[in-house]
């Protein structure tokens, strides 16, 4: 928190009061719906075949879980599948990169899947909130979510904001059977419903896998060290890059030798 004191000159100055930084216990939630199978454009796995939605999920949770247990590992990772309502893929937090491999090697997509209900996240995600806090850490949920024309539904209680809620959004384009700004506010809306500190929420429409893998990384931020995410400018296009290079004075130039 920022507090403002005064130098004894008139003067105002800022100072950032000094606060406990949690380690966090991160559960994963996959939506495992059908439109999970969509292709990714460019993107192939090792015996040629495109990579799905859900193949470049599971390499990005990867990528997630061992770029945060570098930064420190003392975080913990469970994992979940939303298909109409939530269920278990991994249950028991875990600081091994191990465990989230064999959590990837176990995600499947559903067969068919009507509108979601995140209620029950929400309702495991408060539960293991509150043993979380009892050993002095935070929970985050992060939601893959992959549906372009089904909205999510949840009951939560506008007060209990006890986790906080990223969410990655990969969709198609919008079309006759397709709502994906509709679909983008109702998770906007949760989101802001739920969470405890800042939560992000990234959205694809180009069916990159790159893109996906940029984005995973923004959400490597801890929520409890984030700015809004209106001011958030990572990671930079190389491409608007502006080059510092000042132009070399004539007098200082050397002619250039053609022997």
């Amino acid at each position: 928190m920022e507090a403002m004191e005064g130098d004894g000159n008139g003067m105002n100055r800022y100072s950032l009061k000094a606060s406990r930084i949690c380690n966090e216990d991160i559960l994963i939630c996959v939506d495992v719906d059908p439109q999970s199978m969509v292709e990714m454009k460019g993107a192939t796995g090792p015996n040629g075949r495109p990579l799905t939605r859900l193949d470049s999920i599971k390499q990005a949770i990867i990528l997630f879980v061992n770029a945060k247990l570098t930064i420190n590992p003392q975080h913990r990772f469970a994992f979940a599948t939303l298909s109409n309502s939530v269920s278990w893929l991994r249950k028991d937090f875990s600081s091994e990169i191990d465990s989230t491999i064999a959590a990837m090697r176990g995600l499947s997509p559903s067969s068919s899947c009507a509108q979601p209900d995140l209620t029950n996240l929400f309702r495991l995600a408060a539960h293991e909130a509150k043993k979380s806090r009892v050993h002095g850490r935070i929970l985050r949920v992060i939601l893959f979510y992959c549906r372009s024309s089904e909205r999510p539904q949840h009951q939560w209680p506008v007060n209990q904001k006890l986790f906080t809620l990223d969410v990655m959004y990969l969709h198609d384009k919008p079309g006759p059977d397709n709502c994906p700004q509709e679909v983008y506010d109702t998770l906007v809306e949760a989101l802001e419903h739920v969470s405890e500190y800042e939560g992000y929420i990234l959205e694809s429409g180009q069916g990159l896998a790159r893109v996906l893998f940029r984005y995973v990384l923004i959400l490597l931020s801890h929520p409890q060290q984030r700015c809004i995410q209106e001011y958030v400018d990572i990671p930079k296009s190389i491409a608007k890059k502006v080059s510092q290079v000042e132009p070399m004075a004539a007098e200082d130039s050397a002619p250039v030798s053609t022997q």
